[in-house]
């Protein structure tokens, strides 16, 4: 999608350090549900890259709540209540409750501005990477999510690719769920940009600057960045050869609107220009 003045960058991450830097990302995914061991990320920097990753000696993150699901995923914020407690972000389980108190934390909540990831995926047909906006959920109503991209690997091919995108609404009574995979030519295998320009009218989704889909409503509230690979192996034995699976990121940016300028007030009586020439106001 197109930048121009109306934009301005308030978040990115290039992942040219030597580490991941702890001031942007949580590298663990939706703790308060499991723990922040379990549901740890696996990831390597390195040569201006982030590769997310799922080994073969990974653990379900939550097999109480998820089966056998693994992932490794990074967040720009958390919210959860007390243990024992239903309260905190992403509640997909209604069997979900707190299972390990978190330290509150946002480090990028934006609400709304454009969103921006350049990225490759896998073709293993087991894996979904995904960029997700959810609402940090300091109130339980504020809980929608908006998909930036979301690509499974049976969904990649050499000439097309079919990329998730839209919103839902969660516990969001305002958010109607709105959400499609969109065939886009390109191979996703390859490095390509998602973005989603989030205003207080509509949402815009694009890949590489061109738009895909629009939807006509907007969460009104601070939302986070989730950005991770899922692998949906089920109980079967890991494939000698196949690990680790990675999602391979090039970098994440968020920009905010600028403000508009202030026009100046009328005067109450302005002064009639004089014939052949204009009087200058407010100089």
């Amino acid at each position: 999608m197109a930048r121009d003045d109306a934009y301005e960058l308030e978040f990115e991450d290039t992942f040219d350090g030597p580490t991941l830097d702890e001031r942007r990302w949580i590298a663990c995914y939706l703790p308060q549900w499991s723990s922040r061991e379990r549901a740890a990320a696996r990831y390597e920097v390195g040569d201006g890259r982030l590769r997310l990753l799922i080994d073969a000696d990974q653990e379900p993150w939550a097999p109480e709540l998820d089966g056998e699901v693994r992932v490794s995923s990074l967040q720009t914020g958390v919210f959860a209540g007390p243990v024992g407690s239903t309260i905190g972000q992403h509640r997909f389980s209604p069997a979900a409750v707190v299972r390990e108190a978190q330290p509150n934390a946002r480090l990028y909540t934006p609400q709304y501005g454009l969103i921006e990831l350049r990225a490759r995926v896998s073709g293993d047909p087991l894996t979904m990477a995904a960029l997700w906006m959810i609402g940090y959920e300091d109130e339980p109503e504020r809980s929608a999510e908006i998909c930036v991209c979301e690509i499974f690997g049976r969904d990649v091919g050499p000439d097309a690719a079919g990329v998730g995108m839209g919103v839902h609404p969660f516990g969001d009574p305002a958010i109607v769920d709105e959400f499609s995979v969109e065939t886009v030519p390109i191979d996703a295998r390859e490095f390509h940009v998602y973005a989603a320009d989030w205003t207080p009218e509509s949402i815009s989704f694009s890949v590489d600057a061109r738009i895909v889909k629009i939807v006509e409503q907007s969460p009104a509230y601070p939302m986070q960045l989730m950005l991770g690979i899922y692998e949906f192996r089920g109980d079967a034995p890991p494939v000698e050869g196949g690990y680790p699976k990675e999602f391979v990121v090039d970098y994440v940016r968020g920009y905010r609107r600028r403000a508009l300028p202030r026009r100046k007030a009328p005067l109450e009586h302005e002064p009639e220009a004089p014939s052949g020439g204009a009087v200058e106001v407010g100089r």
